[in-house]
């Protein structure tokens, strides 16, 4: 019978969970506040060590891992990133810390919209009958696709297409009545 795993290897798998989950919007962060996405993996490596030794830190201070990591490791970032710029000033033009304040607010509130936008999509595509839905993402699908859907349906691909124009209307309408709305919420 095995001993419970310490405290530390959980601490270590939580990390690991939240950073692999959270690193393609870190990666977009980093990449829009460097001029030409030069150095890229090189902050990343640093932000990824920085975040593990300052991990128990961010437990301790009573944070949230699942709600507040990616707005720490944003911060976090930011500074790595501010850290290689002025380390790399010596050999080109890079953006002043205040451009680079101006650019780190409009990634995290593109990234914000980004992530409402996601959500608006997949609340309004299950709010959508089966049927409805498999035709829409079917255009969208690998191996799957209106006129094989209408060949199975017995149904004309003609008439399909015209079902799936409107139901794209439809979603698009949905997404957008739920992001007005979420806007003039909050």
């Amino acid at each position: 019978m095995s001993s419970p795993r310490p405290s530390r290897d959980r601490q270590y798998d939580l990390f690991v969970s939240l950073l692999t989950h959270n690193e393609p919007a870190l990666r977009r962060f980093v990449r829009s506040l460097l001029p030409g996405g030069e150095g890229l993996d090189d902050v990343m490596q640093n932000v990824a060590l920085e975040c593990w030794h300052k991990f128990s830190d961010f437990v301790a201070d009573g944070q949230d891992p699942q709600t507040d990591f990616r707005r720490w490791a944003f911060v976090v970032a930011r500074f790595k990133t501010l850290s290689y710029l002025r380390d790399a000033k010596r050999r080109r033009l890079v953006f002043d810390a205040d451009v680079i304040a101006r650019l780190a607010a409009a990634a995290e509130a593109a990234e914000d919209a980004s992530r409402d936008e996601r959500a608006a999509v997949e609340t309004c595509l299950a709010s959508m009958a089966e049927e409805s839905r498999r035709l829409l993402l079917s255009v969208h699908s690998a191996g799957d696709s209106v006129a094989r859907i209408a060949a199975e349906s017995g149904e004309k691909a003609r008439r399909l297409y015209a079902r799936l124009e409107r139901l794209r209307t439809d979603l698009l309408s949905c997404v957008e009545n739920r992001l007005a709305g979420r806007a003039s919420n909050g």
